[in-house]
C-alpha cells in the first residue's frame, strides 16, 4: 500500500513538473516589435483607403455620384444605373489647374483637397469646398459643361444644430432652458446670420419645467457649468406631423433618478467633477416618460394617457428618412402615419410586454394595436407604415426567429410574409406601388457562414421571396428611394472588398470599384482565417477568425490569445473585411495567434435560443464556448500551445476576460481587461436589467418592485492565478471606474497580484490614448506569454 501510495505520488509529481516544465520552457518566438511598429495607426492611413462606395443619390431621378480613394488619389464618379454608365465627375488635371489659378496655390489632381462636395437639386450642378491650412475657397462645377465658377461672396453656410424645422419649412422648434420655443422661419433666417439679432421672437410652449424634468437637458454636468444658459438644443425625440400642424414628443421626469460622478483630475486649471442622472439595476428610483402632443394652432399641448406598466418606456415611431435627402440640411423628422394618427411602441421595464399602440388626434389616450409577449426580453425593430399607417410591417421573433408580419392599422394579422429557421435583421425600403418589401437577412443560405447578411424582397402578399445580393460574402447594401436599383458592397474578412450595382431583381448592372490593396499586400498584409468549431455542448456550430504573424512560421509554436465580447446584442468577431485593429490582427504581429470566436448567448442575428442562452447567467453563459473552442483548434494546429493562453477584451469584454481568468484559472494564464463592467449592480440598469434579467415582484400592498442579481467578478478575485492588467479610463461616464476599482479592492484584499493601468481623461473608449494602450497591451502578452518585452522607456514610434 505504502509502495502504491509513493507510486502515485511521484507520478502525480512528475506531471506536475512536465506541466511547468513545459510552461517555463523559453519560446520558439519572440516579440516582434518591428514587424507590428509596420502597421501603427498613422501608417495605415496611408496603406488602405476606400473599402465600399457610398453612392450620393440625386434628389431627382436614380442616378448617385460617389467618391472613392486608392493609391492614385481621390476619384469622384457619377453613376446612372438606367444608362449603366459610370463617367468621372470632374476632369481632374483640368481641375487642378483652374483651381490653381484661381487660389494662387499649386494643386496636382492626386492632391486637391475638395471638400464639402454636394449636389444641387438640378442634378447637373455641384459645389464644394477647396481648403487649405492657409487659405480656402468655394466653388461651383456645372457637370455638364465642365465649368468651374468660383463663389466669391460664399460663407461658410450655418446650419444651426438646434433647429427642428416642420415640414412646411415654417415653423422652428427648439429647447432652451429645459422649456420648448417656437419662432417663425424668418426669425430663423435672421438669428442664421447673426446669432445676436434682438429683433427675433421667441414664442414659449411650454414654462414649467425644471432641472430633470425637461426639454434639451445636457446628459451630464460641470461643476464649472450653468444649466439655464440661455442657449439652444436640439429637442430630441420630436417628430412632426406631416402637415406640420402637431408634433409629438417624449417627456422625461429623472428628478427621482440617483445621482453618479466621474472626476477630470487633469482638466486646468482645477479637477472638474462631472454629474449626471444613472440609473442602476433593481434601483426603485426610474425616470418616468410622458407623450405630449403640441397644436400649433394655438400653441398649447395635451399629455396622452399611456400608462400601463410601470417603470414603461416609450418610442415614437418615425419615417425614415430618404436617400435623396442625406446632403439637404434642415430636414424634418416627421411621424410615422397620416395627419391625424402616429404609432408608439410602449415596453414594461423586464421587456417581457411590448405593445404597438395607435394614437389619434383628439382622443385622450394611445391605444394598443399589437402585442408581443415572451418570458425572455423582446426585440424591437423600426416599424415599417404603408400607405401612411393603413399598413403595418412588424418585425417579430415570436416563434424564436425573427421575421416580417403584416397587419391592419387596428391590428389585424393579415399575412406572415416570412417564415423559416432564418432571422430577418431588419426592413430596407418598402415598395409601396408595388408591394414589395425589401428586407437584410441573414442564415437562410445553405452552406454557409449564417452571418453573412443578404437583401431579399417579398411581396406584401407573402409570395415571391427572393435572394437580390447573391454571394458567398457579407453584403452591405444601399438601395435607392424608387427601390430601383441598390448598391452591393460585399467582402469577407479574406477577401479584397468589392462593389457592384444591382437592379432591383438582383441582376448586375456593372462593377463599380475594387479596393487597392496594393501597399498592404506590399508591407506584408496577409488576409485572417475564417473557421468553424463547436460549442461545449458538442452541437452548436460557432464562428470565428483566426489572426496570424505576417511572419508566421507553421514549424514555430505560438501562444493564443482570444480577443472577446460576450454579446448579447454583438459578438467580437466580424465578418465583412475590416481594417486592421489594435486588438486582433495587428496584436498578432507582435508573435501571437489571436482568434475572435463567437458564443452561445452572443449575437442577435441567429436564434432567438442562441441569443438568450445566457439570460440569467449574465457573468458566465459565454466562458466554456471560448474554452472550447480553444481547445479544439489547439488539436486542429500543432502550432498553437495551449499552455499558453491569453484572453482580452473591452467593455462587456473586460468583464468576459477577467471571469475567464478567475473561472479557468488553470486554463487562461494572462488577461487584460479593458473598461469592464466587472459588477453589474452599478452598471446600466437597460443593459444588465435586458439581459441578465430582472424580476417583477408585486406586494400584497400593491407596490411593484424589480429584483435582480448577477454574478459579479469580485466575488471570484480569490481564484486568481494567473496575471491580470485592468485598464479605464478615468472619465468613463458609461462603465464607471468604480467597476475596474471594485475588482481592485478584491484582489487587494484576497492578497493577490496584478496590474492595473488608468488612462487620464479618456471616456468608455480610449481615445487619443489608443495607440499608447495598443503597445502597452503588447508589453504584457509579451511579457508573459513570450518571456520577454520591450523594457525601454519609450513606447514605439508611430
Amino acid at each position: 500500500m505504502k509502495k502504491q501510495l509513493l507510486f502515485v505520488l511521484l507520478a502525480a509529481g512528475m506531471c506536475y513538473f512536465q506541466e511547468a516544465k513545459s510552461q517555463e520552457l523559453p519560446s520558439d518566438v519572440t516579440p516582434n516589435y518591428t514587424l507590428a511598429q509596420r502597421f501603427t495607426e498613422d501608417k495605415l492611413k496611408n496603406m488602405l483607403f476606400s473599402t465600399t462606395v457610398d453612392p450620393h443619390w440625386f434628389q431627382k431621378g436614380n442616378s448617385f455620384w460617389y467618391e472613392y480613394k486608392t493609391t492614385n488619389g481621390t476619384n469622384w464618379y457619377v453613376v446612372n444605373p438606367a444608362t449603366k454608365t459610370k463617367h468621372p465627375l470632374f476632369d481632374l488635371d483640368k481641375l487642378a489647374s483652374e483651381v490653381t489659378e484661381i487660389m494662387k496655390t499649386p494643386f496636382t489632381s492626386q492632391h486637391l483637397p475638395i471638400q464639402k462636395l454636394e449636389a444641387q437639386a438640378d442634378g447637373s450642378t455641384f459645389t464644394f469646398q477647396v481648403k487649405t491650412p492657409k487659405d480656402s475657397a468655394y466653388f461651383s462645377y456645372n457637370y455638364n459643361t465642365r465649368k468651374l465658377t468660383e463663389l466669391k461672396d460664399k460663407k461658410e453656410d450655418k446650419y444651426p444644430e438646434w433647429a427642428s424645422i416642420s415640414p412646411d419649412g415654417k415653423t422652428v422648434v427648439y429647447a432652451k432652458d429645459m422649456n420648448l420655443y417656437r419662432m417663425s422661419r424668418e426669425d430663423y433666417e435672421k438669428i442664421k446670420k447673426d446669432g445676436n439679432d434682438k429683433s427675433i421672437t421667441e414664442i414659449p410652449l411650454t414654462t414649467d419645467c425644471v432641472k430633470s424634468f425637461g426639454f434639451g437637458e445636457p446628459r451630464s454636468l460641470l461643476n464649472t457649468d450653468t444649466l439655464c444658459n440661455g442657449k439652444r438644443r436640439y429637442p430630441d425625440d420630436l417628430v412632426w406631423s406631416p402637415d406640420s400642424r402637431h408634433f409629438a414628443i417624449t417627456l422625461t421626469d429623472s428628478r427621482a433618478v440617483k445621482e453618479l460622478w466621474v472626476i477630470n483630475s487633469v482638466a486646468e486649471p482645477r479637477p472638474t467633477l462631472e454629474t449626471y442622472k444613472y440609473q442602476m439595476p433593481g434601483e426603485a428610483e426610474a425616470p418616468v416618460e410622458y407623450l405630449l402632443l403640441f397644436d400649433m394652432d394655438n400653441n398649447s399641448y395635451k399629455q396622452i394617457a399611456t400608462s400601463a406598466y410601470k417603470d414603461q418606456t416609450l418610442q415614437i415611431a418615425r419615417k425614415p428618412l430618404l436617400e435623396k435627402q442625406r446632403d439637404m440640411k434642415e430636414q424634418p423628422r416627421c411621424w410615422a402615419g397620416d395627419n391625424n394618427r402616429f404609432f408608439v411602441t410602449r415596453s414594461s421595464r423586464d421587456l417581457h410586454r411590448i405593445d404597438i399602440c395607435s394614437y389619434t388626434i383628439g382622443e385622450s389616450a394611445i391605444r394598443p394595436i399589437i402585442e408581443e409577449r415572451m418570458n425572455t426580453y423582446i426585440e424591437v425593430r423600426p416599424l415599417a407604415a404603408i400607405n401612411n399607417g393603413k399598413e403595418l410591417v412588424h418585425w417579430s421573433e415570436r416563434d424564436g426567429w425573427a421575421h416580417l408580419y403584416l397587419y391592419d392599422d387596428q391590428g389585424n394579422l393579415k399575412k406572415r410574409l416570412t417564415s423559416g429557421p432564418w432571422h430577418v435583421d431588419q426592413i430596407l425600403k418598402v415598395d409601396e406601388a408595388k408591394r414589395v418589401v425589401y428586407f437584410l437577412a441573414n442564415g437562410k443560405e445553405k452552406d454557409e457562414n449564417p452571418y453573412y447578411e443578404h437583401l431579399y424582397r417579398v411581396n406584401l402578399d407573402g409570395s415571391g421571396l427572393q435572394l437580390i445580393s447573391a454571394g458567398d460574402y457579407f453584403h452591405e447594401t444601399r438601395m435607392d428611394d424608387d427601390c430601383q436599383y441598390f448598391v452591393d458592397n460585399y467582402s469577407r474578412v479574406n477577401t479584397v472588398p468589392s462593389s457592384d450595382l444591382y437592379d432591383n431583381t438582383g441582376r448586375k448592372i456593372m462593377s463599380l470599384e475594387q479596393s487597392d490593396f496594393s501597399q498592404m499586400f506590399a508591407a506584408g498584409y496577409q488576409f485572417p482565417q475564417p473557421f468553424k468549431v463547436k460549442a461545449d455542448d458538442g452541437i452548436t456550430d460557432l464562428y470565428g477568425v483566426m489572426y496570424k504573424p505576417f511572419d508566421f512560421d507553421s514549424t514555430k509554436v505560438y501562444p493564443i490569445i482570444d480577443y472577446v465580447y460576450p454579446g448579447p446584442q454583438v459578438e467580437a468577431t466580424v465578418y465583412p473585411f475590416k481594417a486592421m485593429t489594435p486588438r486582433t490582427d495587428r496584436l498578432a504581429q507582435a508573435g501571437f495567434i489571436v482568434i475572435s470566436v463567437g458564443n452561445r448567448g452572443g449575437h442577435p442575428s441567429r436564434s432567438k435560443w442562441y441569443h438568450n442562452y445566457g439570460y440569467g447567467n449574465l457573468r458566465d453563459y459565454g466562458l466554456a464556448d471560448q474554452k472550447a473552442a480553444i481547445m479544439q483548434l489547439a488539436d486542429r494546429y500543432k502550432f498553437i500551445d495551449i499552455h499558453r493562453v491569453g484572453i482580452h477584451g473591452h467593455s462587456g469584454g473586460g468583464f468576459m476576460s477577467t471571469a475567464a481568468i478567475l473561472q479557468y484559472p488553470d486554463f487562461f494564464k494572462v488577461a487584460v481587461s479593458c473598461a469592464g463592467n466587472h459588477d453589474n449592480k452599478i452598471y446600466n440598469r437597460w443593459w444588465s436589467e435586458t439581459h441578465h434579467g430582472v424580476k417583477e415582484e408585486v406586494t400584497d400592498k400593491g407596490d411593484t418592485a424589480f429584483v435582480y442579481n448577477i454574478k459579479s467578478n469580485p466575488e471570484i478575485a480569490k481564484q486568481l492565478k494567473g496575471h491580470l492588467l485592468l485598464i479605464h479610463g478615468d472619465i468613463d461616464n458609461n462603465v464607471h471606474p468604480g467597476n475596474t476599482l471594485r475588482v481592485v479592492n478584491a484582489l487587494i484584499r484576497a492578497n493577490k497580484r496584478f496590474d492595473m493601468l488608468i488612462l487620464p481623461q479618456q471616456r468608455h473608449g480610449f481615445g487619443d490614448m489608443n495607440e499608447y494602450f495598443y503597445w502597452r497591451l503588447v508589453d504584457y502578452f509579451s511579457q508573459h506569454l513570450l518571456g520577454t518585452s520591450e523594457t525601454s522607456v519609450d513606447i514605439p514610434n508611430r
